[in-house]
């Protein structure tokens, strides 16, 4: 007998309720499409089905059952009461996301216990309302993510307050006058809390532990910017005094125990201003068509010791932190720019991946090695670029370099340079066949006067000079990678930190292959990760210099995963490599010195690392990363308000280049500044987000602003403490 009748009577509601009811919980962790529900439920006809989705809507807005997709549901077994993360939004549009990864819940104000952004809360979920959104009330503050802000002093005659540049709280921050440390009205300043809000009292009372100075000056913004995010803008005296006492002398044993590359012809390849030179290739032929192509970098580890004060400190830094006009290095300056730089004609240790290759670019052999090198030359990017130009290498190809013109090759080092140019394209192109993700990236770059005030604005694009440099880079971390993660059937990897990138979101996918359909694009979704990736860039190509192009980058861009280390390896899905790793910059990257200890220690016969150890040390590094992308981002966005605040009122041609609900990001065309013009300047029609096309769209009128679109705008307000561009639209 069916289960969709019963004694030959068809079912009703409460029945096909029941059934349901006893297929999920008979099965709670399966996931159960429509289909499947009518084919185990023996529903045959249209009304039965149609019901059956009804209910499962129901019990899905009862919380009953969890939306996988749209088409398809699992038990919820998850409880009322859950922890996770508390997101503030300025706009109180507050949100809870659960410690599962499950969707972010709406959290009013009223229900935050003032609750601050990043804090660890535990929530109970509230009784549903029929018609009205899932809403947590937060219950306990399990942990708070800081406790040192930074903003402005307001001082009054009794009292103090710091406003913060943003909305983390309900009320300014009260700083009792004896707890000021000499502040005063205007001055930026780095305060830490000494009261939360609670029942008792509403009010947040903190104390100053550093006044930065004037608000405005430009070394105290950069160092706000920094503050702001728990990033360190001054180098501990104790950690500067303890790396002035490392000797930069190499022995006797050091040169006994290395390789020998300073007769090879060695040089550094960098932006113009760069200080820390932690890479060099070196290339000779070894015989006709096999080159030894050298990726030489700088030996951190053998001056930083394990467990040192300069070890401690980098540790904690994880990172070198690039803002527009200044770098905050992770290691002193004696040893960044000085001992470990790999300068020209000084002497220096390195570890180095040395590889013997053919004119194809293919592997014939390689090997990890510590050596000495003596760099020949010093180049700038722009250098390599111009001598590449000269000789009439084409830009971007993987042809041959031409026959030598007479009177041989323009340039200091240009047949080495060639050589290496023609190698890298054709481990370029090898990357892209074998299903690498081709986003050439652009960075906004600022020319700064002496007062750091910005004089020009544009972005630089990555050419030839640069990516030869990549190539060899990444094929260095490939194969040091493979060297430990790549081991015979039936063995155990040794521990290293990875750098690993997912695939990308399978339901942002779908929404790019939807979205470009109107735009005449095909997209495959499904199939080998290699598959979906020469699609993308088929995609890729074929958008180049339409005027689509950029709102296809930047949708195919929010659908990619963020890279991050761990120990635990899944791949590197945009670079398509089974193994990958950060080795080759010690100088600014703290993953890439354990590495370096790694790799000699298990050179040495060494037994595997504490995987649990090294797994905490990876998500701190990447935690550090975000951080200090975000600084840098800051750092970009008070420079360009800077660059635009003395042409209020002028007049630009523009593009969208980002859509919200609260208005639209426009990009100018001419100096890449993006600002916004707000939803209530948009006063012409009522305009409704339509998120899954990237748009806004007039009720009445059924105007349409699509991201990508030309406009033309003029410059409103230019709020530089907010780090804020407003534009209008112009007529």
């Amino acid at each position: 007998m069916g289960k969709g009748k019963k004694g030959g009577r068809r079912l009703n509601k409460k029945q096909i309720t029941e059934l349901i009811y006893n297929l999920f919980e008979e099965q709670p962790n399966e996931t159960f499409s429509y289909k499947q529900v009518f084919r185990a439920l023996h529903l045959d006809t249209h009304p039965q089905r149609m019901l059956a989705i009804n209910l499962m809507e129901e019990m899905a807005w009862d919380d009953y059952l969890s939306k996988v997709s749209d088409q398809s549901y699992r038990l919820n077994t998850k409880g009322q009461v859950q922890e996770g993360v508390f997101r503030r939004k300025a706009n109180g549009k507050n949100s809870f996301l659960p410690d599962d990864g499950g969707k972010p819940v709406f959290v009013a104000e009223r229900n935050s216990m003032f609750a601050l952004d990043g804090d660890r809360v535990r929530v109970s979920f509230m009784a549903r309302r029929q018609k009205h959104i899932k809403e947590a009330m937060v219950t306990e503050i399990l942990s708070h993510a800081r406790d040192t802000f930074v903003g402005q002093l307001k001082v009054e005659r009794d009292y103090a307050f710091l406003i913060t540049e943003s909305n983390y709280f309900v009320h300014d921050i009260m700083v009792p006058k004896k707890k000021l440390k000499g502040g005063k009205t205007g001055d930026k300043a780095v305060v830490r809390i000494t009261q939360w809000p609670s029942k008792e009292s509403k009010n947040i009372v903190g104390e100053v532990v550093d006044v930065l100075g004037k608000t405005g000056d430009n070394t105290v913004e950069m160092h706000a910017i920094l503050a702001k995010y728990g990033l360190p803008y001054r180098y501990p005296k104790v950690v500067e005094e303890a790396a002035e006492k490392i000797s930069a002398e190499i022995t006797a044993a050091d040169y006994a125990e290395r390789e020998d590359f300073r007769d090879v012809c060695t040089f550094t390849i960098d932006p113009k201003d760069a200080k820390d030179f932690d890479d060099a290739l070196s290339i000779r032929q070894v015989s006709k068509g096999l080159w030894e192509v050298g990726v030489h970098i700088a030996d951190v580890s053998h001056y930083v010791k394990e467990g040192s004060i300069i070890d401690r400190e980098a540790e904690k830094r994880a990172t070198s932190v690039y803002l527009v006009d200044r770098t905050i290095p992770m290691l002193p300056e004696r040893l960044c720019n000085y001992i470990c730089s790999l300068r020209p004609d000084e002497e220096k240790l390195c570890y180095s991946t040395i590889f013997v290759m053919d004119d194809k670019a293919e592997v014939k052999s390689w090997r990890l090695v510590h050596t000495v090198i003596r760099s020949n030359r010093r180049f700038a990017y722009e250098e390599v670029q111009a001598i590449l130009e000269q000789n009439g290498v084409k830009e971007g190809t993987g042809e041959p370099a031409p026959p030598a013109p007479k009177g041989g090759y323009k340039g200091e080092l240009a047949d080495e340079l060639i050589t290496l140019d023609r190698l890298a394209k054709q481990l370029r192109a090898a990357r892209f066949a074998n299903g690498a993700v081709k986003f050439d990236s652009e960075e906004l770059h600022f020319d700064i006067d002496a007062e750091g005030k910005p004089t020009s604005c544009y972005f630089k694009l990555s050419k030839d000079a640069n990516k030869l440099i990549e190539e060899f880079m990444l094929l260095a971390n490939r194969t040091v990678a493979e060297s430990i993660g790549k081991v015979k059937k039936g063995q155990k990897a040794k521990t290293l930190p990875y750098r690993i990138h997912d695939a990308p979101d399978p339901t942002k996918l779908e929404n790019l292959r939807e979205f470009i359909v109107k735009f005449g694009y095909k997209l495959k979704t499904t199939g080998t990760k290699g598959a979906i990736s020469r699609s993308l860039n088929a995609l890729m190509d074929q958008s180049q210099g339409r005027r689509e192009q950029k709102l296809i980058e930047t949708v195919a861009l929010r659908a990619m995963m963020k890279a991050k280390y761990s120990v635990h390896n899944i791949g590197h899905y945009g670079l398509a490599f089974d193994y990958y790793t950060h080795f080759t910059s010690p100088i600014r990257r703290y993953p890439d010195t354990m590495v370096h200890r790694l790799l000699t220690r298990y050179q040495a016969g060494g037994r595997s690392a504490n995987k649990d150890h090294y797994e905490e040390l990876c998500q701190h590094s990447s935690d550090m990363e975000q951080l200090a992308q975000n600084a840098e981002r800051d750092s970009i966005k008070y420079k360009m308000v800077e660059f635009m605040g003395d042409k209020i009122g002028e007049e630009f041609d523009a593009h969208i280049s980002g859509i919200q609900s609260y208005g639209i990001y426009c990009e100018i065309d001419e100096n890449h500044c993006e600002g916004m013009v707000p939803m209530h300047d948009l006063d012409d029609d009522y305009y409704e987000f339509d998120e899954r096309n990237y748009c806004l769209v007039g009720r009445r009128h059924h105007h349409k602003y699509q991201l990508g679109d030309a406009v033309r705008i003029k410059v409103a307000r230019a709020n530089i403490e907010k780090r804020q561009l407003d534009f209008e639209l112009a007529d």
